[in-house]
């Protein structure tokens, strides 16, 4: 008896374009980003039914190889998918393969690329207090002799720096892999990608004061302008520490 071959992307994508409960396919991950693909990339594949579709391709759900990673889902659960979530970032860039909804699969994509302003002025107002409150963990803990305590603290108010940044924007924030293809394709306003980068791996890799203090110094400026002053401004003379010298 033979073993059955591994379902491949393309057989799959055959049976979906020829099933009529299937309105969209739509491909995430390295494969989506161009130039991000390598020998070890799978497909993964969002599978759209319309709602309260019936189809025997529902028995392919959880299908999870090497090759092709499979998610079958109604339309209404493709709209709540990453909003909010993890999913987010991979959904807003990634590839249709099929709509059948005359541009409604791709809407429902730009809708998770854009955070709508009122969404990002909140989100960007959190992700600001986080990032002070860990720099300033940070440079008391450098001041204080714990080194170590500092450079982990540093290492999250990079985190939480990126998602400001991207808030700030309108946008979901990369994951670490595609941050550098992410800022080389849609820069952020206001910020030279390379100087970031890098002051962001000098940051984490070292917890060095003065690059956080400076980049902290035009943080301030850009959060400023943005309408995010009172955040700031509730730590009081506790931004005289994090501020250049």
């Amino acid at each position: 008896m033979t073993a059955q071959k591994p379902l491949t992307y393309d057989a799959f994508i055959e049976l979906a374009a020829a099933d009529p409960a299937v309105v969209g396919l739509v491909l995430k991950g390295s494969r989506a980003h161009e130039g991000m693909t390598t020998e070890h990339s799978d497909h993964d594949l969002y599978v759209v039914l319309a709602d309260a579709a019936t189809t025997s391709l529902t028995r392919f759900t959880g299908h999870r190889t090497p090759q092709l990673d499979l998610v079958i889902l109604s339309l209404d659960e493709f709209r709540a998918a990453g909003m909010p979530g993890f999913e987010r970032y991979a959904l807003a860039r990634a590839r249709i393969v099929l709509d059948r909804l005359d541009g409604v699969i791709a809407q429902i994509l730009a809708d998770k690329a854009r955070m709508d302003a009122g969404e990002a002025f909140k989100a960007a107002a959190e992700w600001l207090d986080a990032y002070v409150n860990s720099l300033y963990r940070s440079v008391k803990n450098d001041r204080d002799g714990h080194a170590r305590a500092a450079r982990l603290d540093a290492a999250d108010s990079i985190r939480f720096l990126l998602e400001l940044l991207f808030a700030l924007d309108r946008r979901p924030r990369p994951y670490n892999k595609y941050l550098e293809w992410e800022l080389a394709r849609f820069p952020l306003p206001d910020w030279d990608t390379g100087q970031l980068l890098d002051a962001a791996e000098h940051v984490s890799c070292t917890g060095d004061v003065s690059t956080q203090r400076r980049l902290f110094a035009k943080v301030e400026s850009v959060a400023r302008r943005a309408g995010h002053g009172a955040v700031l401004d509730a730590w009081g003379e506790d931004l005289h520490l994090i501020r250049p010298r």
